[in-house]
C-alpha cells in the first residue's frame, strides 16, 4: 500500500493543532498549509469537501538526504493531508518508503523508512 492513513474523532483543526505538535517532537515543522476546498471555491469550483495539504519537513534530514541524492528532492517536502471523507476526519500520507523505490537507490531505502516510521508516529500521536 502506499499511504497510511487512520481516522479520528477529532476536527480538521483539532487535528492539524495535535498533528503540528507531534511534528515538533520530532523536529519537523509545518512549512506550508494548502486548503483545497477554499482555492477550488475561490475559482469558482463546486467543492464542499475539508481537505488539506500540509507540506512538513525536517531542514536536518532533508539537507541529509539531499546530500545522498539531489532526485529525493523530487518528493520534498514530505506532505501530510487531512480531510474529511463522509464525516470523518482522516489524517493520511503517501509512505516514503513507496515513493523511494521510484528512484531505486538502495543506499537511502533506511533512510526512507526512518522518516516513514517517524511521521506515523506522529500521526498516531495526533489521533
Amino acid at each position: 500500500m502506499f499511504h497510511y492513513t487512520v481516522e479520528t474523532t477529532k476536527t480538521i483543526e483539532g487535528a492539524i493543532a495535535s498533528l503540528e505538535e507531534s511534528l515538533m517532537e520530532e523536529k519537523f515543522g509545518v512549512l506550508w498549509q494548502f486548503d483545497i476546498k477554499d482555492k477550488l471555491q475561490e475559482k469558482g469550483l463546486d467543492f464542499d469537501q475539508s481537505y488539506r495539504v500540509l507540506e512538513v519537513c525536517n531542514p536536518h534530514e532533508a539537507q541529509r538526504v539531499l546530500s545522498q541524492n539531489q532526485m529525493i528532492g523530487y518528493f520534498l517536502p514530505c506532505k501530510i493531508v487531512v480531510y474529511e471523507d463522509a464525516g470523518h476526519t482522516k489524517i493520511g500520507m503517501p509512505k516514503p518508503t513507496a515513493l523511494i523505490e521510484m528512484v531505486n537507490d538502495q543506499s537511502i531505502k533506511n533512510f526512507a523508512k526512518d522518516i516513514e516510521e517517524r511521521l506515523i508516529g506522529c500521526i498516531d500521536k495526533a489521533v
